[in-house]
């Protein structure tokens, strides 16, 4: 059955020579990326959510298409018969929103006057002098759609896949694998670039035809699975819209530690403190990891930091995630229930079609989706979660915190449930096996540290969010009792539970 993805891979059209020009001009006047430049190596562990995979993973330098084998995989006497996977879209560019904050910075560059202009005290031109004729090169309609190094991402993930589970990525069952996608055009465009993947897996050296003639299952698109928070009024209504769900966020950034990055790079920019904010702080140090990450350079943007401040830049990024997808509320994590059981639906199915010796349906299942969803799940599972949240006033005390989101969900994140089943299991009981990896590494289990479990053991773990998690009573709004007085936004002043 054809992929049938065409339709959904129409992208509006670019000012395609415009965005050349803008390009090479952008890059004849920058500085390439050299192997082990110390200020990208430095800055780079600090990118959050915007971090490349191969710094969060580094172990795949240099070969990119190999695959990293864990030595914690099991082999031998245990085969995989499903494998499940969770896969973030690859890089993107800035969305909308970043890039008009980014033009507001760069216009308060471009205004400054004569005395500005004065060489720094090495008799260089000053930073901000540069950055002023940094060429502005992002476009609104980029507007976080996936580049080519996105494609990239996925091509090569698919690649290091389909060497590391031949059985289940072999030609034979390219026709049976399910695919499933968040509706945004960077999500459905990396289910493409992965099966271009799979195409260069199984036919090396010849041309991958356009997405909607391969021969594989078909795409479909499941905003309800893959952005499950789009579709929760209670998360909705709490947190997304409410004004002080993310006070830890604000607060963080009018502390102490953003004060001081903001009194330095206004004296470094040369131009009045009062004219920056912690946003417009932020969108250049993203405006660093972007260049990084899209076109491999090394711009300006970088020196405007140093590794002290890249780290505070991190907390307040993770802080926007934990408080907003992460352990913050409840809500975030139970939202996401629904895409849980969906995975163990799938297992339980293969599960019962093993054990009655026919053929596994579906013995590859790819959902692509965002960092919104990853991370709502892997709370969910009791992980990367620290002993105290995470809030304004302790950036000190957790300095060493498990909660680093480009640690976690850095592009091209993926998280992997492997189904085995064992010949020589002693009981029926160990006859099925589990083990899951983050970003192709085994992810020891949240509740034991153990890096396989029997199926029936994880199953039962999880017992409450597979039997008790229902949708639509977690994201159910909780009812006032009519003629209260009570501010319903008050409801939801930041606590410290987790």
């Amino acid at each position: 059955m054809p992929c049938g993805a065409s339709s959904l891979l129409r992208v509006a059209s670019a000012p395609a020579a415009v965005l050349a020009v803008a390009l090479l001009s952008s890059l004849s006047r920058s500085s390439l990326l050299e192997p082990g430049d110390p200020v990208v190596s430095a800055l780079s562990p600090y990118f959050g959510t915007k971090t490349r995979y191969e710094d969060a993973n580094p172990g795949l330098l240099p070969d990119l298409e190999a695959p990293l084998r864990d030595p914690e995989l099991l082999e031998k006497t245990c085969s995989p018969v499903q494998l499940v996977a969770l896969i973030r879209h690859g890089t993107r560019y800035p969305t909308a929103k970043q890039i008009r904050k980014l033009r507001q910075l760069h216009g308060l560059l471009q205004a400054r006057g004569p005395m500005e202009e004065r060489a720094d005290a090495t008799g260089g031109r000053n930073l901000g002098a540069a950055l002023a004729d940094w060429p502005l090169w992002y476009a609104d309609w980029m507007d976080g759609q996936l580049v080519e190094k996105g494609r990239q991402d996925m091509r090569q993930l698919a690649l290091r896949l389909a060497s590391l589970f031949p059985a289940l990525f072999n030609r034979e069952n390219y026709s049976r694998l399910q695919l499933v996608t968040s509706s945004k055009h960077r999500c459905v465009e990396s289910c493409a670039a992965f099966l271009n993947g799979l195409w260069q897996h199984y036919y090396p050296g010849l041309p991958p035809p356009d997405v909607a003639d391969m021969e594989c299952g078909p795409l479909r698109i499941n905003d309800k699975l893959m952005r499950f928070f789009d579709h929760c009024e209670k998360f909705l209504t709490e947190v997304e819209k409410n004004d002080t769900a993310l006070y830890h966020v604000e607060a963080f950034k009018t502390g102490p530690e953003m004060q001081n990055i903001l009194r330095k790079v206004a004296a470094a920019l040369q131009v009045p403190v009062n004219n920056l904010n912690a946003d417009l702080i932020q969108v250049a140090f993203f405006t660093c990891s972007f260049d990084l990450a899209i076109k491999g350079v090394k711009s300006p943007w970088c020196d405007v930091f140093d590794t002290d401040d890249a780290k505070v830049l991190e907390y307040l990024n993770d802080l926007k995630q934990y408080w907003k997808r992460g352990y913050g509320y409840t809500i975030n994590s139970r939202s996401s229930c629904t895409l849980f059981q969906d995975i163990f639906q799938h297992l339980d199915k293969a599960v019962e079609q093993k054990k009655r010796s026919q053929p596994i349906t579906s013995p590859v299942i790819l959902q692509f989706g965002h960092a919104e969803t990853l991370l709502p799940l892997l709370s969910l599972m009791g992980y990367f979660k620290d002993k105290e949240p995470l809030t304004a006033y302790n950036y000190k005390e957790q300095m060493h915190r498990k909660f680093r989101s480009g640690h976690i969900v850095p592009y091209a994140s993926n998280l992997i449930f492997v189904l085995y089943h064992c010949n020589n299991a002693k009981t029926p009981k160990e006859e099925f096996q589990v083990q899951m990896l983050l970003n192709e590494k085994v992810l020891p289990l949240a509740h034991s540290q153990e890096t396989v479990s029997l199926y029936d053991d994880l199953k039962n773990h999880y017992k409450d969010i597979l039997q008790s998690c229902h949708t639509s009573e977690e994201c159910e709004l909780p009812k006032i009792p009519t003629g209260t007085s009570e501010d319903a936004s008050l409801m939801l002043l930041p606590s410290l539970h987790t």
